[in-house]
């Protein structure tokens, strides 16, 4: 007699794995089958590069990472024993909608206001910096940034830092520092008397540029060769017919062409205002009112840690001899963030918020001097390194 509760092996029967392996040749076949295709029609009908790109882009690596594996085992040994395989149906959904199931951000990210800070990750935390007060990134319409504005300019008397050991070395005719300004028009309100809602605080002229050109001063007397991009970005976005959150695409065709053009450049700054009220983005030290900065590196391609690299230390010289200056530096990635930054084309990209939209030139200028003067000590520190 038979028992009912043993099981015998059937052979119909698939083992998962294998089903699902199955899944992943048909799919390789699928997607050769596909690539002859589109290498044999007509160009004008071909998918370009930057579309097949984004859509991968959201593909999980350790999928890529298992594939590879089914034609090389040394692949294999690499994929991690507790990265479970996505499922074939989870993959074309990604691709499908830029919707990730298990990250809510992906989703809300493009919908909900501020959500999207939730890409942000703190990397180093300045005094009083949390998730709470994080920079934010507002994406005011065009027409309002380009709107003409009284604006009050109070040149203040002091003068760049300038250290008299440093200022005697020079980069001689070689400008090594390239600054710019993606939103050029990012304003203070104490220098707008007629405006009063901080989404209006844009200038043509009383903008974050001044304080790319007080920086790049402060650069020059102590010996470093710099060069400031005056490009009016909304101006540029205008004439294309783009809108404000295409930004970072006009200043990138900038970074790209400066780069291009002078091989000198090692390092490239992108300074912006903050869109957070004065009581986050100032300090007091020794009776004087700085504006605070922070340090945001864009997380989204490979080789950034190296720019990071660079915001810690220049964080970290800064906060020894100013405290409580710095907000600290932080990455942004994911959904709803840019996450690049057009850093991806230089080595030594950052980008920093001086301040926000409650804070005035004076205190500006004042931590543009400071950080002017510890970056220059950190550059000549490398140099000395580098010539032993």
């Amino acid at each position: 007699m038979i028992s009912k509760n043993k099981k015998y092996h059937n052979p119909k029967r698939m083992n998962p794995f294998y089903k699902r392996s199955g899944l992943y040749v048909i799919s390789i076949i699928v997607l050769f089958v596909s690539i002859g295709i589109l290498t044999t029609i007509k160009p004008a009908y071909r998918f370009s590069s930057d579309t097949i790109t984004k859509w991968t882009s959201d593909i999980d690596s350790s999928t890529f990472l298992y594939l590879m594996g089914m034609e090389n085992r040394a692949y294999k040994k690499a994929f991690p024993e507790d990265k479970a395989l996505p499922k074939l149906s989870t993959t074309f959904f990604q691709i499908a909608t830029n919707i990730k199931p298990d990250d809510p951000r992906s989703l809300l990210g493009h919908e909900l206001p501020g959500f999207a800070s939730f890409g942000n990750r703190i990397i180093v935390a300045g005094e009083g910096t949390n998730y709470t007060n994080l920079s934010i990134e507002s994406s005011p319409p065009l027409e309002d940034v380009l709107e003409e504005r009284e604006a009050v300019l109070d040149e203040p008397d002091e003068k760049p830092v300038k250290d008299k050991e440093k200022s005697k070395q020079s980069t001689g005719k070689k400008n090594v520092v390239f600054i710019y300004n993606t939103h050029t028009r990012e304003s203070f309100l104490p220098h707008l008397p007629d405006v009063t809602d901080p989404d209006l605080a844009h200038h043509g002229e009383a903008n974050i540029s001044k304080v790319s050109d007080r920086l790049a001063k402060t650069l020059k007397e102590n010996g470093i060769g710099t060069n400031v991009d005056n490009t009016d970005v909304m101006n540029v976005l205008s004439d294309k017919g783009w809108e404000y959150s295409q930004s970072y695409d006009a200043s990138r065709d900038i970074v790209e062409e400066a780069v291009a053009g002078n091989k000198d450049i090692q390092y490239v700054f992108d300074l912006h205002r903050d869109s957070i009220p004065r009581d986050k983005t100032t300090k007091e030290i020794d009776g004087k009112d700085y504006a605070k900065i922070l340090f945001v590196i864009g997380a989204d391609f490979d080789g950034y840690e190296k720019n990071l690299e660079l915001a810690t230390e220049l964080n970290a010289r800064i906060e020894e001899k100013y405290p409580g200056l710095s907000r600290g530096v932080i990455t942004k990635e994911g959904a709803g963030t840019n996450g690049v930054f057009n850093q991806d084309l230089s080595d030594n990209a950052l980008l920093i918020e001086f301040g926000g939209y409650d804070n005035t030139f004076e205190e500006l200028y004042r931590t543009a001097d400071v950080v002017g003067e510890m970056f220059s000590e950190l550059y000549w520190d490398a140099e000395k390194v580098d010539t032993n």
